[in-house]
């Protein structure tokens, strides 16, 4: 008496990692998603291995991540990968007082992000 199983969202030829809650703004993360989306994956890891940004590194693990489960969990070839997405997403903001002068007060609002990658295998091309 348990659920049946949910359906794969994703095609055949592809596999996904997910990084949540990234102490960085989504208009920074983008910027570096930007220089992976739609490379071939080895290109992408050289980028991001000599990326002056520091949440390069962070991309680059979840990019890692995203390979071995392509080859792990759907024996996709590694050779053949390409990042097909690199999605980033708004997550939770922290906001903190500000002490002004004059007995005044402002807002520093400290964002969150959150970034998708997937990896897909390109097709035969004859």
């Amino acid at each position: 008496m348990s659920k049946s199983k949910t359906p794969r969202q994703l095609p055949e030829d592809s596999a996904m990692a997910n990084l949540r809650t990234i102490r960085v703004s989504p208009r920074k993360l983008n910027l570096v998603a930007q220089m992976i989306r739609g490379k071939h994956v080895s290109k992408a890891l050289n980028e991001l291995t000599f990326s002056p940004k520091r949440i390069a590194i962070d991309v680059k693990k979840t990019l890692l991540s995203a390979i071995a489960n392509a080859e792990n969990n759907h024996g996709l070839d590694i050779d053949n990968l390409y990042v097909s997405e690199a999605t980033v997403g708004k997550s939770l903001s922290m906001k903190r007082l500000d002490i002004k002068g004059r007995s005044r007060r402002g807002q520093i609002v400290k964002p969150f992000s959150n970034l998708r990658i997937i990896v897909s295998e390109v097709g035969d091309v004859a």
